[in-house]
């Protein structure tokens, strides 16, 4: 257990050098499960979702091997169990993944029901359906899920209802090992999914985007050969970091920084009035003047992240104006409202009137909770004061730092250990740009 003990008021200044991206990190490590050989990963996050799949991996009876800086080797050879142990299930949403890998090595798989961020139902019916459609068969059993293809799997034309970042990655690791041609449409074109697809390409895949949000898989069980691969750098930190500068008014210099990555979070931050120069080493972000409300409604990528809404948030406390946020992708990712109210904010819950909501959100709206709000109304600027906290998740323990440092006063955070989940010695990293945190650890 730890927590932070932030005292507000200071300009974060400086620069901060992004680590590899969460969201490539453990999926190119699962990935690499595929292959025949060893791989060479760099540049991996050192974060808690990377070392969890490390143990993951390492249960199943394959090898990872530390071999430098960020960098371990993954050979896969030794995989002799194709069961999930059960004990993963409630901390990661990453059991998932696993199963294109087991398949392809024992033709069955058993994981438990995926875990993660508390952020309302995240629905696994859009990975099981398309491993139905590509000839797999799985069912429940009590809290895990027996999966199987004892025909193995072929080719087929699936079409996500939903868009799903995690979905589209499981589905493109299955069709690798299909006999055949798949095309999967509305896909999701998260950066992060191509630095996979990059991967595996480089590994003797046949993965070719087209247009529309549709990749085509061309099956290669047999011809994929273990690689060395870059993750690519983080965007969601360098969001963190670029709203951390502005909500402090100060000037943060964030190398590996890619205008691809950010583009929509560039444009608002425009649109706020705040300034950034994009160079060949990455983006500097700093504070010029008052910044404006800007409305923002979080979508499936390139849209609004929703992994941005909760930090922008924080940020919209401190713009002219009143900012309406409106969230889409996950039922319920407004849990930090409350900690920023009793810190002085002024926040009010909305529903957004939607002419067909089914369409419109990317949750399953008719089995959403009817308690829940998606909507939410910024009205700022407001001064911030510290308050007692325990953080939830990574994203809200976060959100939570962030808007700790632009308060006055000093703000505890307990439970701050689920933070490194998804960040690289956050708290360490904002105290080296300025902010006056004190890391507590109890052990």
């Amino acid at each position: 257990m730890s927590k932070f003990i932030i005292t507000g008021g200071q300009p974060l200044v400086g620069a901060v050098r992004l680590g590899g991206a969460k969201n490539a990190s453990f999926k190119i490590m699962i990935a690499s499960l595929l292959l025949k050989g060893r791989s060479r990963l760099l540049n991996l996050a050192k974060i808690g979702d990377v070392e969890l799949t490390r143990q993951i991996i390492e249960s199943l009876g394959a090898k990872t091997i530390p071999c430098g800086e960020r960098t371990i080797f993954i050979e896969p050879n030794g995989l002799k169990e194709w069961q999930v142990p059960t004990r993963f299930g409630d901390v990661s949403r990453s059991t998932l993944l696993f199963i294109p890998p087991l398949i392809k090595h024992f033709g069955k798989a058993q994981i438990p029901f995926p875990g993660g961020d508390k952020i309302g139902q995240r629905p696994i019916e859009r990975h099981l359906e398309g491993f139905t459609a590509l000839g797999g068969q799985y069912q429940f059993q009590k809290n895990k899920i027996f999966l199987s293809a004892p025909q193995g799997l072929r080719g087929t034309h699936y079409r996500f209802a939903k868009n799903t970042h995690t979905g589209t990655e499981n589905l493109i690791m299955l069709a690798i090992l299909a006999q055949g041609k798949t095309i999967l449409e509305n896909a999701a074109l998260e950066t992060e999914i191509d630095d996979l697809i990059y991967f595996l390409n480089s590994a003797g895949a046949k993965i070719t985007r087209l247009a529309g949000r549709k990749i085509r898989i061309i099956g290669t069980p047999e011809k994929m050969f273990g690689r060395t691969h870059a993750v690519m750098p983080d965007a969601n930190e360098a969001a963190s970091y670029a709203c951390a500068a502005l909500i402090t008014k100060g000037d943060i210099a964030i190398e590996g920084a890619k205008k691809k990555d950010l583009a929509i979070l560039l444009e608002k931050i425009s649109q706020a009035g705040g300034a950034f120069k994009i160079y060949s080493w990455g983006i500097r972000f700093w504070w010029k003047g008052d910044l404006r409300a800007v409305n923002v409604t979080t979508r499936p990528f390139p849209g609004f992240k929703t992994d941005w809404q909760p930090l922008w948030t924080s940020l919209a406390t401190q713009m002219v104006g009143t900012s309406q946020i409106t969230e889409t992708i996950y039922e319920d990712r407004f849990g930090f409202v409350d900690p920023l109210k009793k810190m002085g904010a002024k926040i009010k819950f909305f529903q957004p009137k939607v002419v067909n909501p089914e369409k419109f959100y990317n949750f399953n709206y008719q089995e959403a909770d009817p308690r829940f709000y998606h909507g939410i109304k910024v009205t700022g600027p407001t001064p911030l004061h510290g308050a007692h906290f325990q953080a939830v998740d990574l994203r809200h323990g976060a959100t939570l730092t962030i808007a700790a440092l632009a308060a006055q006063g000093t703000s505890q955070i307990d439970n701050a250990q689920v933070i490194d989940r998804g960040y690289e010695d956050l708290g360490l990293k904002l105290k080296e740009l300025g902010g006056n945190i004190k890391i507590i650890n109890n052990d």
